[in-house]
């Protein structure tokens, strides 16, 4: 693009513009430009929102990261931590666990958790009331989100590099989706 002087709108010329026919196409050999592939609004590189699945079961929870990773298109899938049982071994959840997971998965843009049933809701909403103690990193936040649809959603933003309100409204979102 011209510009001519400070006060003059850009100049694009006609040929270059947006709406400019496709190449050769007034001697009929159109040439089409390849489709673009969307790009991430950050580079993998430089961090994303890390995402901490929590649930009575190890078992469930690593099920569920597994299913919400394979669904994602790509091979640099943002950070996305499984944790469930307590430490004695059995159904639970754990403070220590929680905060140990948000902790291997922050990459300085935030850290979102969904939770599977009440114990752990209780548990993670007990370990952000007390963050510094816990060593969370900061901004850690919980989604009050379907635990399956939104472990998918908030891993695919993140992924896209969504920053962590955008990861928080994807995976909440899909409390408000109809299944049918």
């Amino acid at each position: 693009m011209d510009q001519r002087d400070g006060s003059r709108a850009d100049v694009i010329p006609i040929t270059t513009a947006p709406s400019a026919p496709p190449v050769g196409a007034a001697t009929g050999t159109v040439t089409v430009p390849a489709p673009t592939v969307p790009r991430p609004s950050r580079p993998a590189g430089h961090g994303r929102v890390g995402l901490v699945l929590v649930s009575q079961s190890q078992e469930l929870a690593d099920a569920v990261r597994t299913l919400a990773l394979a669904l994602l298109e790509g091979g640099d899938p943002a950070p996305v931590a499984a944790t469930g049982g307590a430490l004695a071994d059995g159904p639970g959840s754990s403070a220590v666990l929680v905060a140990a997971a948000a902790r291997r998965v922050d990459q300085g843009h935030g850290v979102a958790v969904l939770c599977d049933l009440d114990g752990p809701v209780r548990t993670v909403l007990t370990v952000l009331a007390a963050a510094d103690e816990h060593g969370l990193p900061f901004p850690t936040r919980f989604a009050d989100a379907p635990f399956v649809e939104g472990a998918v959603a908030a891993a695919a933003t993140a992924t896209a590099g969504g920053d962590l309100a955008a990861v928080l409204d994807a995976a909440e979102e899909t409390a408000r989706r109809p299944k049918r």
